[in-house]
C-alpha cells in the first residue's frame, strides 16, 4: 500500500499549496477586504471630503522637540464633493508630458499629485481610460508626493508648505528632455528653488536649493513624503504584498501592510542606502534619497476626519546655510508601472539597493525571477506569452526528464506487478505487518522504489508555485492575450460551463453562497480531462477509499484551478498532456498494460460496430 500512500501524499501536498492559499487565506482575506472597502465607502458618503489643500502637512512649531517629516493632520473642512478633474482645474499647474506619463504638478505646494500611466488602461480595451496613479488632496482618492524643508526646534523660519504658491521660471511642460524650475521667496531672506526632471523610465529627480540672503545662518532639514488618503481596495492575497514598502539599508526589505501600520501608527528607521514608498499590485510610488545620506525613514498612519491616511517619508540631516551662501539637495522618485525590465534598469542606472524587490518575487525569488526571464525571452522570440508558457513547460519537462523517467519506470513496474500485490493482500488478509513485509520483498525483488512515483510531483511544487507567482505579480502578464477567447493570461478563463459558455444570459458567480465556485471555463475543463487521463495511467488503488480519492481528484482540481489565471491553467493542462505522452511511452517500454488507451479503443470500437 505504500506506493499508493506516497502518491496520495504527493497529491495532498499539491492540494495544500493550492487549496489552502486560495480558499483558506485568499477568499477570507478577499471577503475581509470587500467588507473594509464597503465600510470605507460608507464613511466617505457619511463624512464630507476635505476641500482642496486641506489635510496638509504641518511643520513642527518652534520648541516642540525633534523635527520630523510633515504628517497629514487636521479635521476635514465641510465642502461639496469635488471630482478629480475639478480639483485639478482649481489650481494653476505645470503639465507633465512623456511617452509613459501624463499629468501635472500643482504650483500650490509644488506637489506631484496628478499622474496617469499613458501605456496602461483599465481594461483590455485600448480605448478604456488610462490607469491613474497619483491624485491631489481633495479628490476622491488622494495619493501624492511632496518634497521640501522643515525647521528644527527653537527655530522660527518661514518655509514653503502645502499651501505655498510657487512660480514657474520659464515655460513649457515637464518632458524627458525639458526639466521645469519652480521658485518661492519667503520674503524674509530665503529664496527656494526647485528643479524637477524626469527620464523615460518613470524616474523623477527633484533638486531643492535654498539661498540665504539674510543676515543670520539658517538650519533646515530636507524631507520627502508619499501620502495616501483612504484605504485602497487590495486583492487580499497572502502571496502578494500591497501597502507600504522599502529596502532600508541593513534592515533589508520591509513590507508593511495597511492594517499593520494602522496598529503600530509609526514605524521608524535611521538608515542610509534606502528607498521607501507605497505599492499596489502593478504600480508604485517610491522615494529614493541620496544613498550616502543618513535619513530618518518612517512608515506611518493617521486619520483625516473619518478617513484613514498612510504615509512613507524620510527626513534628512540638518544643513546649515550661512548668510550669502546656498545649499542644494537632490532626491529621486519612481512613480509608474512595475515593469521588470524598467525596474532592473532603474536599479542599475541609479545604483539603488535591491530595487528589484519592488516587484513581489516572494520567498522563491531564485525560481520566480529566472523563470520570468526565460519566459520573457521566449515571448520576445514568439510575440505571445501563451506560447512562451508552453515553451517554458517543455523546457521544465526536459530539465526533469531523467527524474520523471525513473519515476514513470517505477510506476510502470508497479503497475506490472499489480496482480502479485493483490495476491499478497488477499493471502495475508488483515495482517498488515506481514502484508507490508511481503510487499517490501516484492519491491526489492523487482527493483521497485515506491517513493519514486511521488518525487517528481513534490519537486515540481516550487516550480508550479513560481509560475503562479510570475503570472500573478508581473505586469507583463497583465492583459497579455493568448489565442481565441483568452485575452488576458493573468485573469481566469472568462467562459463558463454553468451558463453553457454564454448561451444562457446568466452569471452563475453572482448566485449566493456557492456562486464563487460556479465558474469553470474551457481551459479548466481541458486541464481536468488531462489530469484524469494522467491519473488513469497510474496503478489503480485496491482500497475503495483511495480509489474514491483518485477518482474525485481531477474534479476537485478543476474547481480549484478554475479561478486561477488562465496562463497557469494552460500550463497545467499542457504539462499534463506532455506527462501522459511521456508516461505512456515509458510504460509501454516496460510492458505495462495501459487501460486508458484500451478503454478508448473499446469505446470507439463499440461506436463503430453500432
Amino acid at each position: 500500500m505504500s506506493d499508493q500512500k506516497n502518491t496520495i501524499l504527493a497529491i495532498v501536498l499539491s492540494a495544500i499549496v493550492l487549496f489552502a492559499w486560495q480558499y483558506f487565506i485568499g477568499i477570507p482575506q478577499m471577503e475581509k477586504q470587500r467588507q473594509e472597502a464597503q465600510q470605507q465607502a460608507q464613511q466617505k458618503t457619511q463624512a464630507p471630503q476635505p476641500a482642496p489643500g486641506t489635510g496638509t502637512p504641518t511643520t513642527p512649531a518652534p520648541g516642540t522637540g525633534a523635527p520630523q517629516a510633515p504628517s497629514v493632520g487636521g479635521a476635514p473642512i465641510a465642502a461639496q464633493q469635488l471630482s478629480r478633474e475639478q480639483v485639478i482645474a482649481a489650481t494653476p499647474r505645470v503639465a507633465i508630458d512623456t511617452p509613459r506619463l501624463k499629468g501635472s504638478i500643482a504650483l500650490k505646494g509644488a506637489r506631484i499629485d496628478d499622474l496617469s500611466l499613458a501605456q496602461y488602461h483599465a481594461t483590455v480595451d485600448p480605448k478604456s481610460p488610462a490607469i491613474i496613479l497619483l491624485s491631489p488632496s481633495g479628490s476622491p482618492h488622494p495619493f501624492y508626493a511632496e518634497f521640501g524643508w522643515v525647521i528644527g526646534a527653537g527655530t522660527n523660519v518661514k518655509v514653503p508648505g502645502a499651501d505655498t504658491m510657487w512660480q514657474q521660471r520659464g515655460a513649457g511642460a515637464l518632458r524627458v528632455d525639458h526639466p521645469v524650475t519652480l521658485t518661492y521667496d519667503n520674503g524674509e531672506g530665503l529664496e527656494f528653488r526647485r528643479e524637477i526632471s524626469v527620464d523615460d523610465k518613470y524616474m523623477f529627480r527633484i533638486e531643492d536649493q535654498v539661498a540665504n540672503k539674510g543676515a543670520a545662518p539658517v538650519s533646515l532639514f530636507p524631507y520627502g513624503l508619499i501620502s495616501r488618503h483612504g484605504t485602497p481596495e487590495t486583492l487580499g492575497y497572502y502571496i502578494l504584498h500591497e501597502g507600504l514598502i522599502g529596502v532600508l539599508g541593513e534592515q533589508g526589505l520591509q513590507e508593511i501592510t495597511y492594517k499593520s501600520v494602522e496598529e503600530k501608527k509609526t514605524i521608524s528607521f535611521k538608515v542610509n542606502d534606502a528607498w521607501l514608498g507605497i505599492t499596489d499590485k502593478y504600480w508604485a510610488a517610491t522615494l529614493v534619497p541620496n544613498k550616502k545620506a543618513q535619513i530618518q525613514a518612517r512608515f506611518s498612519s493617521g486619520t483625516l476626519g473619518a478617513v484613514k491616511t498612510y504615509q512613507s517619508d524620510y527626513l534628512g540631516e540638518a544643513v546649515t546655510i550661512a548668510p550669502g551662501a546656498s545649499h542644494s539637495t537632490a532626491t529621486h522618485m519612481f512613480a509608474g508601472a512595475k515593469e521588470v525590465a524598467v525596474v532592473d534598469a532603474v536599479e542599475k542606472q541609479y545604483e539603488i539597493n535591491r530595487f528589484d524587490l519592488l516587484i513581489d518575487w516572494g520567498w522563491f525569488y531564485f525560481i520566480t525571477k529566472p523563470l520570468f526571464k526565460i519566459m520573457d525571452y521566449f515571448f520576445h522570440l514568439t510575440g505571445n506569452f501563451g506560447i512562451a508558457i508552453l515553451l517554458v513547460t517543455v523546457l521544465i519537462k526536459i530539465v526533469f526528464f531523467p527524474l520523471a523517467n525513473k519515476s514513470y519506470a517505477s510506476m510502470a513496474k508497479m503497475k506490472a506487478v499489480q496482480p502479485q500485490m493483490q495476491m499478497i493482500r488477499e493471502r495475508h488478509g488483515d495482517d498488515k505487518v506481514q502484508q507490508q513485509q511481503a510487499l517490501m520483498e516484492l519491491y526489492k525483488k523487482e527493483k521497485i522504489n515506491p517513493l519514486a512515483g511521488c518525487l517528481p510531483i513534490v519537486v515540481q511544487i516550487p516550480v508550479f508555485f513560481g509560475l503562479y507567482k510570475v503570472l500573478f505579480v508581473t505586469i507583463e502578464m497583465r492583459h497579455a492575450p493568448f489565442y481565441g477567447w483568452i485575452r488576458d493570461l493573468s485573469a481566469p478563463d472568462p467562459t463558463n460551463l454553468f451558463n453553457l459558455f454564454g448561451l444562457i444570459p446568466l452569471d452563475p458567480t453572482l448566485l449566493p453562497v456557492f456562486g464563487q465556485f460556479l465558474h469553470i471555463g474551457v481551459w479548466p475543463l481541458i486541464m481536468g480531462v488531462t489530469m484524469w487521463a494522467q491519473m488513469k495511467l497510474n496503478p489503480s488503488p485496491p482500497d475503495p477509499t483511495q480509489k474514491m480519492i483518485f477518482d474525485w481528484m481531477p474534479i476537485i482540481f478543476t474547481f480549484m484551478l478554475a479561478g486561477f489565471s488562465a496562463g497557469l491553467v494552460i500550463y497545467w493542462a499542457w504539462n499534463n498532456t506532455l506527462s501522459v505522452i511521456q508516461q505512456s511511452v515509458i510504460m509501454r517500454k516496460h510492458g505495462a498494460k495501459i487501460e486508458l488507451f484500451d478503454n478508448i479503443k473499446e469505446l470507439f470500437g463499440k461506436k463503430k460496430s453500432s
